[in-house]
């Protein structure tokens, strides 16, 4: 794995030093999924798919969630469009502007959050715009012991509401009902126990409150977890090209987009796998 990924971080991310026509090849799915596992983040410098190559190799990686527009058939496309351009996509521009805030995708829904998402560069904005990823996993490790086993003990409730106050901290009450209309609460536990067996924290934007703790108390801590999860030696930090790839296991990384001109054209083409496993809990603990 050494010669085929070489580290961007030491802890979190590698560079996949593969030829355009092996990454396509169905043989190289397990060995690409491992590599995820193990680093997190992997990036396909230049590669330069097109819409239909990029469906092919998510396919080999796994089943893709349809996520893009629906056909005249009524069949939806499986490449979703990340624009604040609500002329390239008009339903989800306004959503997406929480996207400049720590997360993770999907926990919110009532399938399990995706396992991977697939990110392609068609056009860049002048400024800003760089994709920002922090390993969750490590986060977790680092903690004392005696803090991992608290954190395993609680349950946290996730909103799209709590998302939603980081761009419009001074909604109206019409928009708060629709936020709450959208999609109801989520409750998971805060650190998920992996089939693998490895744990990860599960924080981001969309946390509302830890579950049966006060609300001072509650905030103190999300803040000093995500300040704990979101430093720099497990931090990665992408400065796109056009053509560039990268994918990123959407169960032990969180990632955010930095601040850009919602006009200036950016553009990015995504793919998403469907999810393996449901958020868990530690075995014994609350």
């Amino acid at each position: 794995m050494a010669d085929r990924f070489v580290p961007l971080k030491p802890r979190i991310g590698a560079r996949a030093v593969v030829d355009r026509e092996e990454v396509l090849d169905p043989a190289f799915a397990d060995e690409c999924m491992t590599a995820l596992e193990h680093y997190g983040v992997l990036l396909f410098p230049g590669i330069g798919l097109s819409d239909d190559e990029q469906v092919a190799f998510s396919e080999n990686l796994g089943q893709v969630i349809p996520m893009g527009p629906v056909r005249p058939d009524g069949t939806q496309e499986v490449v979703f469009k990340i624009t604040l351009d609500p002329r390239e996509n008009p339903d989800a521009a306004e959503y997406l502007q929480s996207t400049v805030a720590w997360h993770m995708d999907g926990l919110l829904e009532e399938a399990p959050p995706p396992k991977a998402t697939m990110l392609s560069a068609r056009q860049l904005s002048p400024t800003g715009g760089q994709t920002e990823f922090c390993n969750t996993y490590a986060a977790y490790e680092d903690l004392p012991v005696e803090e991992r086993r608290r954190c395993e003990e609680l349950r946290v409730v996730h909103s799209l509401e709590a998302s939603k106050r980081n761009t419009d901290p001074d909604a109206t009450p019409e928009e708060l009902a629709r936020w709450r209309g959208r999609r109801g609460p989520k409750e998971h536990p805060l650190v998920w126990r992996h089939r693998s067996g490895r744990r990860s924290l599960v924080l981001g934007v969309d946390v509302d409150h830890v579950a049966d703790m006060p609300d001072a108390a509650s905030r103190a801590l999300i803040e000093r977890l995500t300040v704990h999860a979101t430093r720099p030696e497990i931090v990665y930090r992408h400065e796109w090209e056009v053509g560039d790839l990268l994918i990123w296991d959407n169960g032990g990384v969180m990632h955010r987009v930095n601040p850009y001109d919602p006009g200036s054209g950016r553009l990015m083409h995504r793919t998403t796998l469907y999810g393996v496993e449901k958020v868990v809990g530690v075995e014994g603990a609350r």
